[in-house]
């Protein structure tokens, strides 16, 4: 199944964000995709926390989303929207991704569940959790591609998520994400392939790549993994749109060769030997 995997360099105007999610819809329903992938923070990427403010919205009122609901229903492709920035009800954000289906309906939703809240050695400072809170359900939905798990950015670090997910029967795994260089330059390409190996998934990370009028620099190197680790796409440092096919044979094939889900157990509490 082809799919199309969307690299942006997000900035601070959702309407410009909007024209290139809905713009990289349209180019996939050209190149035969059934279903293309965006990073996280698709709709506005700023640290500015009072400036975001006015861009982030309540899910029903927020014009990227709508913009994309438009475009899948249009051309008739699924739409993984990596994720947006959301205004709950409680007044607290939500970084929530989006499945939404070839008639523009939203077919699944999901809340990054684990926060992003470092102190790196480059002086980068980041607190996701003062802003946000964190999901409290992990979710896989069916879709043209196969069962699809949801997970975003941080939630790559935790691999008992993507067990639970494959645990589903999740074939195929989405991460849409933000990654700083020095993070990503160390840990992006082999976490990624690590949870593929793991799950005997297909994994799709749509990525930020470049330097964002808020400032910051995101790593790129958007990727499809397959689930034996082999890298299928990887779009490099650059914005643009990328295509790639999912072989539901391939997955079938690697988890009969190693069939380590059928092999796991429950872990039961681990004894600590003194010394």
């Amino acid at each position: 199944m082809r799919i199309g995997v969307l690299q942006m360099t997000s900035g601070i105007d959702p309407a410009v964000n909007a024209r290139t999610v809905a713009e990289a819809v349209a180019a996939s329903r050209v190149e035969g995709a059934a279903m293309v992938f965006t990073p996280e923070m698709s709709g506005v990427l700023d640290r500015d926390r009072g400036r975001a403010a006015a861009a982030i919205v309540a899910e029903d009122e927020d014009r990227v989303l709508a913009a994309t609901r438009e475009a899948a229903a249009k051309h008739g492709v699924w739409v993984h929207l990596g994720s947006l920035a959301v205004r709950r009800e409680d007044g607290r954000y939500a970084n929530r991704g989006f499945v939404i289906d070839g008639s523009g309906a939203v077919r699944a939703r999901y809340d990054k569940m684990h926060l992003f809240d470092v102190d790196l050695p480059t002086g980068e400072s980041w607190r996701e959790s003062a802003s946000y809170a964190g999901g409290e359900a992990a979710v896989a939905v069916d879709t043209p591609v196969g069962r699809l798990g949801l997970a975003i950015c941080y939630d790559l670090r935790f691999p008992a998520l993507f067990a639970g997910l494959a645990e589903a029967g999740a074939t195929v795994m989405s991460v849409p994400a933000a990654f700083t260089r020095p993070t990503g330059a160390a840990h992006w390409h082999v976490l990624l392939k690590a949870r593929a190996i793991e799950a005997g998934v297909h994994v799709v990370a749509a990525a930020q790549a470049g330097l964002h009028e808020d400032g910051r620099a995101t790593y790129g190197h958007s990727l499809l993994v397959d689930p034996w680790g082999e890298v299928l796409l990887d779009l490099g440092e650059a914005a643009g749109l990328g295509f790639a096919e999912i072989d539901a044979a391939r997955t079938a094939e690697v988890r009969a060769r190693v069939p380590a889900l059928s092999h796991r157990r429950a872990i039961p509490p681990v004894q600590v030997v003194p010394a």
